[in-house]
């Protein structure tokens, strides 16, 4: 990922100005280890270490100014685990923020993480958030949009290129603290790929509106959710899919009712197409903005006994279709259990997948099944400053022929953890991870962590 050095500046400026203020910084340190071990290959050792800083900075100057901070770096100590090489990093946000003492009005200014309606980004800006009369409220922001590394280096100019200046904001009304309701937009780019001349056939820009709503009017019920549209000029609309709301992006709804203090169901609603959702995305590492096709999925889970109840069960079903691999319905439940003197938490789960067969395009079309069984089980305990958990899961698949499975019928992950609050600022953990994976003929992974709290009060001095 790219950085814009020129924040770094204000950064500095502002931390050597603060410390006469209140300052808070936590620090957490990950080391993990691991060894891989694939059939026909030597045996992998790897052993990346990452440090992550947050720094809060309040009454700069002024009680209504603050900074924030939050970053990391990384460092391969073995073998490497990232195509670029063994040391990265990167500020995930770093701004400036001013709250004014009424109408809940909050402007930023820096690098920010923007959650406002249908944009959910990474911007070098500003933005601006502000309660308005009559239970309105508005959001807005604008910058240059944080560019990624993708994977294909030869259309890694026209990305940059295309997603020059991004854009959005949301206008949301409020009714009576029982309801929401809010209109959102985002413009991603300005120069898409069909004005290149044919050069690139990749539109990495992006234009989008959304429409959300949330109804808590009591507390038996609770519905929240939201329509994307794409509203791009894209370069190419394909012409089997105009009539199967092309332009519609994705839905995505949940209900969920507590009919007694023991009893409740969810409901869960979803749909998306992929070519719309992911037409400009803003991770093309990750996603492929040219997949075609779509994705639907409903789902219904009933609770039974209440979250302060010894025991706690839950069935739920969930139905899904995806165009290139077709239907599946996952089904099951689970058990949780407490005991309260003990601090002692502890749960079993049992599910099943059926799916339909899917297409092998090897020398000979096949057909392989995707069906399988899913067992987890899991122990959380707590004890004055130690705590410590155990989770297992273990997948048997129907069809060991599955050419995806490379010859093992059945997957399973083991994880141990231990923790330690060595001091109110402190805290140590260490988790032991063991599996076996399609891949892997084995696989052991070990992860320690640091979580340390240290700051600076305004009268208290040195914490």
């Amino acid at each position: 990922m790219k950085s814009c050095n020129f924040l770094l500046l204000p950064v500095a400026f502002l931390s050597l100005h603060a410390w006469g203020q209140e300052v808070s910084f936590n620090s957490s340190t990950l080391l993990q280890y691991w060894r891989q071990g694939t059939p026909g290959f030597e045996t992998s050792t790897y052993s990346p270490a990452t440090q992550f800083l947050e720094v809060d900075a309040t009454g700069l100057g002024q009680e209504a100014i603050s900074f924030h901070f939050y970053g990391w770096g990384r460092s391969d100590l073995a073998e490497q685990t990232r195509v670029t090489g063994k040391n990265t990093s990167d500020m995930v946000y770093g701004y400036v923020s001013y709250r004014a003492p009424k109408g809940n009005l909050e402007a930023q200014v820096g690098r920010i993480a923007v959650n406002q309606g249908v944009a959910i980004e990474q911007v070098d800006g500003g933005t601006f958030l502000a309660d308005l009369i009559g239970g309105f409220t508005f959001s807005a922001f604008a910058g240059v949009p944080v560019h990624y590394r993708i994977f294909d280096e030869s259309v890694q100019h026209d990305y940059e290129y295309q997603r020059d200046l991004i854009a959005g904001g949301r206008l949301g009304k409020r009714f009576d603290r029982f309801a929401e309701l809010g209109l959102s937009f985002v413009q991603d780019g300005t120069y898409p790929g069909k004005k290149l001349n044919g050069y690139n056939t990749y539109d990495f820009t992006r234009r989008q509106m959304a429409v959300d709503i949330r109804v808590t009017p009591n507390t038996l019920l609770n519905m929240s959710g939201r329509t994307v549209f794409d509203i791009a000029d894209r370069m190419d609309l394909p012409a089997d899919t105009q009539a199967n709301n092309a332009r519609v992006a994705e839905h995505d709804y949940n209900l969920a009712l507590r009919l007694n203090p023991q009893l409740g169901a969810s409901l869960t609603y979803t749909e998306r197409n992929f070519r719309a959702f992911y037409s400009g995305t803003t991770l093309p590492s990750l996603f492929n903005p040219q997949e075609p096709g779509t994705f639907r999925s409903q789902g219904v889970a009933f609770f039974i006994g209440a979250p302060t109840s010894r025991f706690q069960g839950v069935v739920d079903l969930k139905k899904t279709h995806r165009d290139s691999y077709g239907d599946s319905l996952r089904y099951g439940g689970e058990l949780r259990g407490s005991v309260a003197p003990a601090n002692l938490k502890y749960g079993v789960g049992l599910h099943r997948v059926n799916a339909d067969a899917a297409n092998y395009s090897g020398i000979v079309a096949t057909f392989y099944g995707l069906a399988h069984t899913e067992l987890q089980g899991w122990v959380t305990y707590e004890k004055d400053r130690m705590t410590a958990a155990f989770n297992a899961i273990h997948h048997h698949f129907d069809d060991p022929a599955n050419p995806s499975l490379y010859g093992k019928g059945s997957l399973s992950e083991i994880v141990g953890a231990l923790g330690y609050q060595a001091t109110p600022d402190l805290k140590v953990s260490c988790d032991v991870i063991r599996g076996v994976s399609s891949l892997m003929q084995a696989e052991t992974l070990f992860v320690m962590r640091a979580d340390y709290h240290f700051g600076w009060a305004r009268k208290e001095g040195v914490k």
